[in-house]
């Protein structure tokens, strides 16, 4: 049996409640580093362009007071992933800011999260003055229209919190849904002036009335909450994420391109189900990503009859022949981990090369779900390097050639082995799992993890650049607590995403389901207008 992904929230749901040359691979330093080059704030951290991205520079600033300031750096390193899309960015606390630093910046984006941050006035008047765009998230706007003469000049004043189940947003005709377990409220603005204010997205009540969720005026856009919680493949995340566009890259080019990676792929994968998806994905013209680990183990025999297995791809040369097969027909392998499990422990399913978490620890609870515990037993760079570079080697020996990307198994690993990752490789293709602590360079706290999906390639906090993986995968069957997700489910997806301008509808696929779901899946993606393209065009520049 295999197991998929565990699909964690992309914001912080959980957190909120709970041979083979090193230098072939691309190695490039982590983008985390004191910011003094361009700004004076303190506490700064700063981040590089993803490649192909724009000049923009992006100062993000966050909340860090109250018992919840923590999520002030989750906000922040969200929306730091997501502007390396557009250019390079610096983040640091507001209540760093002093007068004038905004000027170094092509765009500021403050995430308000702490109700009544204390917000220095030089950022407020500084605000208030400025041309450059500015995008605020939530809080605080209250200290912001207390100034007359940006109420008056903008149109609108603080409302009040609408605590309704909102269930959907709207965004460019198309619906996206908000978990209703989100009961934060929604900033209902006062509208004094609609004709300097235009609605650029509406939350949608149950009884079927709106108001504005996103709203701009002149050069200033606000959204009226934070996007990151609770997120889904459809979510009204990926209006904000558009939204970044008016911002930070107005000149984007529309496009919308598909990607299709091949997942779970070891030396215990059937030959034959691999040249069926080689062949069908060859005569549509869709080049892919074929994701693959070197080495099967099944420690406890759990699919031996009680006797332990292990071994690589040397000893398959049927699979290794028709690894070479895929790559002919269009396909780019990837390093997916080296044996996708850890040791000899269920982690959390059974011992079993591709069922089971390789990097980081995870049980499943009483009531069904996969609960994420922290980093494995002997967790290191050395000790994450070391897997790699086994991987690689037998890669090599294979006559694979050297992999350039990796993808993290159940895209879980510590801030250690991402670190390890980019210095090994620099480029990944998955969805990262991120720590407070990872932004402001202190101890990474992995009792609140949280995930984040791109809609679009980006260079993350670790450095690395990111392909993205942003609507899911098939599951005919539901599991731990997730349901089924069929082809019609990863269309709407498709279609959902098409709000972000340079968006993409990239999915995984396990060819032990054979090709008619796959095929369901790319005929309906590319219906939707979506081009598939190689991951690596994903992130060598636009």
């Amino acid at each position: 049996m295999r197991f998929s992904k565990p699909l964690f929230s992309a914001g912080i749901a959980a957190v909120a409640v709970g041979a083979f040359a090193l230098s072939s691979m691309g190695a490039e330093a982590a983008t985390i580093k004191p910011a003094a080059v361009v700004t004076a704030l303190p506490a700064a951290k700063s981040g590089k362009a993803a490649p192909g991205g724009g000049t923009a520079k992006t100062l993000v600033l966050y909340d860090t007071t109250g018992d919840y300031g923590w999520m002030g750096e989750v906000h922040a390193t969200q929306t730091a992933n997501l502007s390396s899309h557009f250019g390079s960015w610096t983040a640091a606390p507001v209540g760093s800011y002093k007068t004038g630093d905004l000027n170094a910046y092509t765009a500021v984006v403050y995430v308000g999260s702490t109700y009544d941050e204390p917000i220095p006035a030089a950022f407020l008047t500084d605000v208030a003055a400025t041309t450059k765009p500015v995008t605020w998230l939530y809080d605080n706007i209250w200290q912001l229209t207390a100034d007359p003469a940006f109420a008056a000049g903008h149109g609108f004043t603080s409302g009040g919190f609408d605590y309704a189940d909102v269930a959907e947003v709207t965004y460019k005709s198309q619906k996206l849904t908000r978990d209703t377990r989100n009961k934060s409220g929604i900033m209902n603005l006062s509208i004094t002036d609609a004709t300097k204010v235009k609605t650029l997205a509406s939350a949608v009540r149950p009884d079927g009335s709106t108001f504005p969720w996103a709203i701009t005026s002149g050069n200033f856009t606000y959204v009226s909450e934070i996007p990151f919680a609770y997120v889904t493949h459809d979510d009204r995340y990926l209006a904000f994420a558009d939204l970044l566009f008016d911002s930070l890259g107005a000149d984007t080019k529309e496009q919308h391109r598909g990607l299709v990676r091949i997942e779970d792929v070891g030396p215990d994968s059937d030959p034959d189900e691999l040249r069926a998806v080689a062949d069908y994905l060859s005569a549509e013209k869709v080049p892919f990503t074929v994701a693959v680990y070197t080495r099967y183990r099944d420690p406890k025999g759990v699919n031996n009859g009680g006797k332990a297995q292990d071994y690589t791809l040397l000893s398959k040369p049927k699979v290794v022949s028709a690894l070479k097969y895929m790559q002919s027909k269009g396909g780019t392998l990837l390093m997916h981990g080296y044996t996708h499990q850890y040791g000899n422990l269920a982690n959390p399913y059974d011992g079993v090369s591709a069922n089971d978490f390789e990097f980081y620890a995870a049980h499943v609870d009483e009531n069904d779900s996969v609960i994420y515990d922290g980093p494995v037993p002997g967790d290191s760079a050395a000790w994450a390097t070391g897997r790699m570079v086994a991987a690689g080697l037998i890669f090599t020996a294979a006559g694979l050639g050297t992999p350039s990307i990796f993808e993290f198994p159940h895209y879980a690993g510590s801030a250690v082995d991402y670190q390890a990752v980019n210095s090994l490789f620099g480029k990944r293709y998955d969805r990262g799992l991120y720590f407070p602590g990872v932004l402001t360079g202190a101890k990474p706290d992995y009792k609140r993890q949280f995930g984040q999906f791109f809609p679009y390639a980006v260079r993350d906090v670790y450095g690395s650049v990111v392909v993205p993986e942003n609507i899911g995968n098939i599951e005919p069957d539901s599991f731990n607590n997730h349901p089924a997700r069929l082809p019609s489910d990863l269309i709407a997806s498709a279609q959902r995403n098409l709000v972000v301008r340079d968006g993409v509808a990239s999915f995984f696929y396990h060819p032990y389901l054979g090709t008619d779901y796959l095929k369901q899946v790319v005929t309906g993606v590319k219906a939707q207008g979506y081009t598939f393209v190689t991951a690596n065009s994903m992130i060598a520049g636009k």
